[in-house]
């Protein structure tokens, strides 16, 4: 039942972040439990920039191929996974148009993003806000003022928040700056 609501949001060509994650979250458990590995609860981050990324219905046309490259994607965990699945997107369908690079780009920011607390990444006009887990920003506020200078402001309270201004709205720029803003965080 679960997989034929993810085709027909597959079809359209958009598929809903959550719910898919959601879903590739499940199966991920449902095997480690099978193997009898132990589930560790991860916290979900959510990513909400403005950037165009889902897999184009005339790039793998197939949709259960398009459900398999979904979930491996949603899999990644470290920078070798991006690789392997970048090789491999490459090697069964060409060249990759930029929505999927956009979607690849932001499975390497959840990933980088989860080492550090960060529980939500959101675009908010051309800047990016970066929320963290209760009490875990820890990091060198100094070291970042003398990186990013008036390009951050620092939010304290229960949730702590950083916004950094990118100062564009251009999609390459935004995944960009992003990523090595948290590589910066770690």
């Amino acid at each position: 039942m679960e997989q034929e609501v993810f085709y027909g949001e597959i079809q359209s060509g958009h598929l809903e972040q959550v719910g898919y994650d959601t879903y590739c979250n499940l199966l991920d458990e449902v095997v480690k439990e099978m193997k009898g590995i132990e589930i560790k609860q991860e916290t979900d981050i959510q990513i909400e920039l403005n950037v165009t990324s889902y897999i184009p219905d005339e790039y793998i046309l197939d949709s259960n191929q398009k459900i398999e490259v979904y979930q491996n994607i949603a899999l990644c965990r470290n920078e070798e996974d991006i690789q392997n699945i970048i090789d491999e997107i490459i090697d069964r369908f060409g060249d990759m148009p930029q929505e999927l690079e956009n979607l690849i780009d932001i499975a390497r920011i959840k990933y980088l993003s989860k080492q550090i607390n960060i529980t939500k990444i959101a675009s908010r006009k051309t800047a990016v806000v970066f929320t963290f887990v209760q009490d875990s920003l820890k990091i060198e506020i100094s070291e970042l003022i003398k990186r990013y200078g008036n390009k951050i402001k620092f939010s304290s309270g229960i949730k702590p928040m950083i916004t950094l201004e990118i100062g564009t709205t251009n999609e390459r720029q935004i995944l960009n700056d992003v990523t090595e803003f948290v590589k910066n965080l770690r």
